[in-house]
């Protein structure tokens, strides 16, 4: 009868929720430390909150006790439903006009050495949100001029004067991430974004920060995981150097729900090595990968913050190679 579960379909249902057991090498301790402590108590008096808690990174402690953290701009609902993100998708809310100067008092009371800025995909904005992203970088730099800003944005739906906005806002870093292999940016990522969409923004930021004479890196990251092979991860390397890419890293993709993009497998310690390596032959700055690694994960941070600091230009001739 409609309706009425019987054992089989429910044995069905179960196999469907279930999920790889993780491998010992995906299990973290819980967070703790001094700096960890007066951060976490900081926010609480301010009730404010970070993408590092709500997202329930395992990166957390070791992130905050480096002076590290991540902050949302723009709210939490998503114009986009990419298959591997577990953001809610519907119609967001207006912008709040006071959040760049919020987001610069925080990152003050938390004493941050380096912030990573994120937002959702905006494409209501005609500008994408570059414009807010750009003013929340004024505001940190005014307000706390030591700390370095990294911006991880999404693709303002390939708008090269969005890119062109935000890269003028002199953001130490400017990341976006390529997500995934050519192949599999379908399968795994919502239909309105796109492999060489992704490469021009990167490619659009480059330029834009060299004529202009700022110090600024370019960054991206890819899960792995998901079905990509060997030979796609080589592939797209080099797609990402001829994009005068500076930054790279690669982390172990984890199914948030049974009603997400489920993994593929499980990529070995040795396997991200091995990446890191290939990463490393093509001259990238830095390369930091392995299961744990995130799109802010603070391994690749000292590099860049002693690149920025020497005032360094980490790629002379970045399309010399090809």
């Amino acid at each position: 009868m409609a309706g009425i579960q019987t054992s089989e379909s429910r044995v069905t249902l179960r196999k469907k929720r279930e999920r790889q057991p993780k491998p010992t090498w995906l299990k973290v301790r819980a967070p703790g430390g001094e700096r960890y402590s007066k951060i976490k108590e900081r926010l609480r008096d301010l009730e404010l909150h970070t993408v590092c808690e709500e997202a329930q990174c395992p990166n957390i402690g070791e992130c905050w006790n480096g002076g590290t953290a991540t902050m949302m701009l723009m709210g939490d609902t998503c114009t986009r439903g990419c298959r591997f993100c577990a953001v809610n998708t519907g119609k967001p809310p207006g912008l709040d006009a006071k959040e760049p100067s919020n987001v610069a008092h925080m990152v003050g009371v938390m004493e941050l050495d380096y912030v990573v800025l994120t937002s959702v995909n905006r494409d209501d904005l005609t500008d994408g949100g570059a414009g807010h992203f750009a003013e929340a970088i004024r505001e940190i730099k005014k307000e706390t001029p030591r700390t370095l800003v990294e911006t991880l944005v999404p693709d303002f739906q390939g708008n090269l004067e969005a890119v062109e906005e935000l890269a003028m806002a002199s953001p130490d870093v400017f990341a976006h991430n390529v997500e995934t292999v050519e192949r599999l940016q379908r399968t795994v990522r919502d239909v309105r974004a796109g492999y060489e969409q992704s490469l021009l923004v990167l490619r659009h930021a480059k330029e834009v920060a060299r004529k202009a004479g700022l110090r600024m890196l370019t960054k991206t990251s890819i899960m792995v995981g998901v079905g990509e092979t060997l030979e796609e991860i080589q592939a797209t390397l080099i797609d990402l150097k001829k994009a005068q890419v500076d930054v790279v890293t690669f982390g172990q993709y984890l199914q948030p729900s049974h009603k997400h993009l489920k993994v593929k497998r499980f990529v070995t310690p040795e396997e991200f090595q091995a990446y890191e390596r290939m990463a490393n032959e093509l001259k990238f700055s830095y390369c930091a990968s392995g299961p744990l690694v995130r799109s802010s994960y603070r391994a690749g941070e000292y590099y860049i913050r002693n690149i920025l600091e020497k005032n360094e230009s980490p790629l002379t001739d970045p399309l010399a190679s090809f």
